[in-house]
């Protein structure tokens, strides 16, 4: 099997919603079940795939994704949830922080590992820290505020990191994840990943009087753009009778979808008021 993986980097909001309601909030995102961090399920990212390729009357489209009634064969691809690694948080020592934690940091180190990446951007280690306590590039060090929270930052170097996340985004440049990049602890991180996401109130007019519908208002969250996600891609040889493309193809074809003019993907709802683009970068693993 070949691996590759894709960095999903936001230009615009994204609406990757549940389906129910939780809370106060109508129209929440995807988070994962054990962390609540916010996340897009596979089916979700693989599903944007399937349309963009449609879209471009691609004549693989069934052997790489299987048939629309499932019945023959299986698809070639395996997505995985498409995982945050940056968090973009609004701070009143800058315009905003690109904010991750350790316990990012070290899944994305296992997924570099298991796609035969390189894997020793972690190696140093990172030392524990407190809820008042944040990493910074060694270059900057002084008070951060980010939200309602404060913290004093200890300089580290982290040019290794900034390195292997600047592989994921033709977006994100080392210079400017030198300046941004900040590193939180876990739970402060959660805290974050929780409530800094935005909400946004919805009302819908009536076109005769102009005025509000009656009962027509609901809150939708969303990712704020210039979050970088991340997702995992598994091609298999061809599971279609009688064919004879091997993993190698199937990937290709995959990630034909991104070419360098136009790599990008339309993820989640709201496509017709611009939101959920996302620019594609890959990285392409071992066997």
């Amino acid at each position: 099997m070949k691996q590759a993986m894709l960095g999903l980097f936001t230009e615009t909001s994204l609406h990757a919603g549940t389906g129910q309601m939780t809370g106060v909030i109508d129209l929440p995102i995807q988070r994962e079940a054990h962390t609540e961090w916010p996340c897009v399920y596979g089916s979700a990212v693989k599903g944007a795939m399937r349309v963009l390729a449609d879209s471009q009357d691609h004549d693989w489209v069934e052997e790489v994704f299987g048939p629309e009634d499932g019945n023959t064969h299986a698809g070639s691809i395996a997505i995985s949830d498409a995982r945050l690694l940056l968090l973009p948080v609004r701070s009143l020592t800058g315009h905003f922080k690109w904010v991750t934690c350790p316990a990012l940091l070290e899944r994305l180190q296992r997924d570099y590992r298991r796609l035969g990446l390189d894997d020793s951007f972690l190696d140093q280690g990172l030392a524990p820290l407190d809820d008042t306590h944040a990493f910074v590039s060694k270059e900057k060090e002084g008070h951060l505020f980010l939200e309602e929270f404060r913290f004093q930052t200890t300089s580290i170097d982290l040019q290794e990191i900034i390195n292997n996340i600047s592989q994921l985004s033709s977006n994100i440049d080392e210079k400017s994840l030198t300046e941004q990049l900040v590193i939180v602890n876990n739970d402060i991180f959660s805290h974050l990943a929780r409530f800094a996401t935005p909400v946004n109130a919805h009302i819908k007019i009536k076109n005769e009087t102009k005025i509000v519908k009656p009962g027509a208002l609901w809150y939708e969250e969303t990712l704020p753009a210039d979050t970088l996600l991340y997702t995992t891609i598994v091609a298999f040889h061809s599971r279609k009778e009688k064919s004879e493309k091997e993993d190698d193809e199937i990937l290709e074809h995959l990630l034909s979808l991104f070419p360098d003019k136009r790599p990008y993907l339309q993820i989640g709802g709201n496509e017709t008021i611009g939101m959920g683009w996302c620019k594609v970068k890959s990285l392409r693993g071992e066997e």
